[in-house]
This record gives structure tokens, C-alpha cells and sequence, in this order.
């Protein structure tokens, strides 16, 4: 019988060629000059800006701008390999680092022609900052829980409560803000969007938080700040949906992220363990340090086929939610293993600031908490589970 043609496991060649071209820029431009950039928990501008001028001959200036706003408007199987091959370094941070053009959220490209020209235009030309503004003390998982209520009123809306965890808030020029607007219907249909300049009355930046990763989250209060209704996003009702999308893509990026922290650790800890010799014999001698090699290599290419998989259906127009939900989960998880072994592999210089092995390892634990918590993912995927196959 002749072999049926069926799946293909091989990436299109120009994609190929993209992603071996980013690793060189990695490896050259990036990696050399990564603990210059990173000495405190902000990035210093300067070598940021040099690289931002060396990726423009990469020719990937807004790769994940659509083509009907002046980017190229690359599928997201493309982006995923923009995202891994950049994740490779810590010379930009998990999050918010852009050297291929501004940082844009999904949600921007849901305005209408005229917030389009109000704030979407100036965003893509890099004349504002923006950020998002969901979690809330009792509302970070479960924003269905969400307090912060936006009450119309006339022309305008009336929003009153509080946002904790907002990074880049302090460096903002607007904020995309989750409001209750129906308190009766909650995420189905009762929580909306709205742009928010950060300077408008009421809006306060109470206080940054210090965590362990390189991130420095406000704490924001919102007293009777008033915000008209054309700064609404889409209709009432429909701020679940769009924070939903930007999640649901994002969580995408998040296994993709992983994979090249995967990558990383597997160069740093095969490297190391060529060259460290314990008791006359190196340590990739060592059963014990092959086997976390093996596991490391092995979880890599389960989380690679899992994030292509996601992002091919995704190109193809179909749901990809619950492949979101294990792609994050996932490649997550395990990228904090792989940190984690190679530390261990390193030993005490694993965790020194001379090596990125401490800042992937900080990182890859704050990523199962952010944007979807491992249990509350689970939790969901264990709906369709049970939907799918409990009879």
C-alpha cells in the first residue's frame, strides 16, 4: 500500500529562513550585551534603542501589525516564531519589550474609525503608551468577580473603583479599562471596555508594587473618573469578549515564550556540562545530569508541536481556545523545570546575576500565575473534558 499523504510537521521554508535569521540576531546582537541591559529591573533605553535600529534591517518591523494598518500582517504561526527565537535572551523583558516596531494590543484594532485616528493611529506611530487595566484585589482569575463599575450617565460614563497589577501604567499615555457596566449579568454580557487617558481627573496612580521579576505593577484608583461614550469600546456589554481574544492569542505567546526559554536552558546546561569536570569526569558523564537533559529536550518538543498545532488552527480561522489554555499551561510549567534543572546543573553560579539562568527562572514561575493561573486553565479544560468524553 503507498504511504497516504496526510500531515505535515515541517514549517514553510520562508519561515524557516525567518526563524534562522532572527537566531543569528539573537545570538550576535542580543545575548553579547543582555546583562548590560538587565542590571537593575529596568531595561536601560540606550542599548534597547541600537538594537531597535539593527532589527529594522531584519525586515520584521510590525510582523504582528495587520496589513490594513501599514504592518505585515503575518499569521500567527509566524508570530510564534518571532516570539520564541526573541525569548532566547533576556535582553528584552517578558513584558513589554519591543524592538520590531511598537508593542500593540489586539484590542486597538476592535476601535472604530474615529478612536482608530484618535489613539490607535498614534500607538502604531509610536507617539503613545498604553496599558491594560482588568485585575483587580478580588478579581484576578475570575473577573466575573470584578467590582470596578462604570455607570452611564448621559453622554459619559462614571467609572469608580480600583486596579492592582497593572504594569506600565506609570509610562502610559492611555489605559484599555475592564469595567462592570451590569452588575446582573456580570462576564455574560455585563463587563465593557473603555479608553482611558491616564491623566483624566480621578484616575490616580496610587503605588507601584515591587515583585520578584523584573516588573513593576500600579496599583490604580478610579474616583468618578468620567469618560465619554464614544471612548467606549464596541457596545455595552462586550469588554469580556474583547479582553477574552487578547488572552486567548496572548496565552498562544506565552508557549511560544517558553519554548525559547527551553531552548536557552538546553544550550546553557549541555554547554556547562561539556565543560565542568567534578571528580575527573565532566558532568554530561553523569547519568543523572543526561536524564535532565533528556527530559528538558523532550518537554521542548512536546510544547513545540503543541504551540504550532494551535497556531496553525488559528490561521485556518478555527477555535483554539482550550489548545490556548494547554499551550500556556504547559509550556509554562515545564519552561520553569527546564530553569530549574539548569540551575541545578550550574550550581551556585546557576544563580548568580552573572548567568540569565536566574531571570528565566523568575520569570517562566511569575508566567503560571499571570494571565490565567495553571489551576483556574485546568479548571476549565476539565469542562470540555468532561463535556467531550463523559458521555
Amino acid at each position: 500500500m503507498e504511504p497516504i499523504e496526510g500531515m505535515n510537521f515541517e514549517l514553510p521554508e520562508e519561515l524557516v529562513q525567518m526563524r534562522d535569521t532572527l537566531r543569528r540576531f539573537v545570538d550576535r546582537e542580543m545575548i553579547p550585551i543582555e546583562r548590560q541591559v538587565r542590571s537593575t529591573y529596568k531595561t536601560d533605553p540606550k542599548p534597547i534603542a541600537t538594537l531597535t535600529e539593527k532589527a529594522k534591517a531584519l525586515g520584521l518591523e510590525g510582523f504582528d501589525v495587520p496589513v490594513e494598518h501599514g504592518g505585515m500582517g503575518l499569521g500567527l504561526l509566524a508570530k510564534t516564531i518571532v516570539w520564541s527565537e526573541l525569548a532566547r535572551s533576556i535582553a528584552l523583558p517578558s513584558r513589554g519589550g519591543a524592538i520590531l516596531g511598537p508593542n500593540i494590543s489586539p484590542i486597538l484594532y476592535a476601535l472604530n474609525p474615529a478612536q482608530q485616528e484618535k489613539y490607535l493611529k498614534p500607538t502604531l506611530a509610536g507617539k503613545y503608551r498604553w496599558c491594560f487595566m482588568q485585575t483587580e484585589p478580588d478579581a484576578g482569575a475570575d473577573p466575573s468577580s470584578m467590582r470596578t463599575r462604570a455607570v452611564r450617565q448621559g453622554d459619559h460614563y462614571v467609572i469608580n473603583g480600583n486596579k492592582r497589577f497593572i504594569s506600565f501604567a506609570g509610562d502610559s499615555d492611555y489605559a484599555q479599562v475592564i469595567a462592570l457596566t451590569d452588575p446582573e449579568k456580570k462576564a455574560r454580557g455585563g463587563i465593557s471596555a473603555f479608553i482611558v487617558p491616564i491623566k483624566t481627573p480621578g484616575l490616580k496612580l496610587v503605588r507601584q508594587q515591587e515583585l520578584m521579576v523584573d516588573d513593576r505593577p500600579w496599583e490604580v484608583t478610579f474616583d468618578n473618573v468620567k469618560v465619554p461614550v464614544e471612548d467606549r469600546i464596541g457596545e455595552e456589554g462586550e469588554g469580556f469578549k474583547h479582553a477574552q481574544h487578547w488572552l486567548n492569542t496572548g496565552r498562544i505567546r506565552h508557549g511560544a515564550r517558553s519554548m525559547g526559554v527551553m531552548m536557552r536552558c538546553l544550550e546553557l546546561a549541555a554547554s556547562y556540562a561539556k565543560q565542568r569536570v567534578t571528580f575527573g569526569r565532566p558532568l554530561a558523564d553523569r547519568q543523572s545530569i543526561q536524564w535532565m537533559l533528556a527530559e528538558m529536550y523532550t518537554d521542548l518538543h512536546q510544547l513545540r508541536l503543541m504551540v504550532h498545532h494551535a497556531a496553525w488552527k488559528y490561521d485556518r480561522g478555527e477555535d483554539i481556545r482550550n489548545e490556548a489554555f494547554m499551550c500556556k499551561n504547559f509550556g509554562n510549567v515545564q519552561s520553569f523545570i527546564a530553569a530549574d534543572k539548569c540551575m541545578q546543573i550550574h550550581g551556585g553560579i546557576g544563580m548568580s546575576t552573572d548567568l540569565p539562568i536566574e531571570t528565566l527562572w523568575r520569570d517562566q514561575r511569575s508566567m503560571q500565575i499571570t494571565e490565567g493561573p495553571t489551576e483556574v486553565l485546568k479548571m476549565t479544560l476539565a469542562r470540555h473534558v468532561l463535556k467531550e468524553y463523559g458521555g
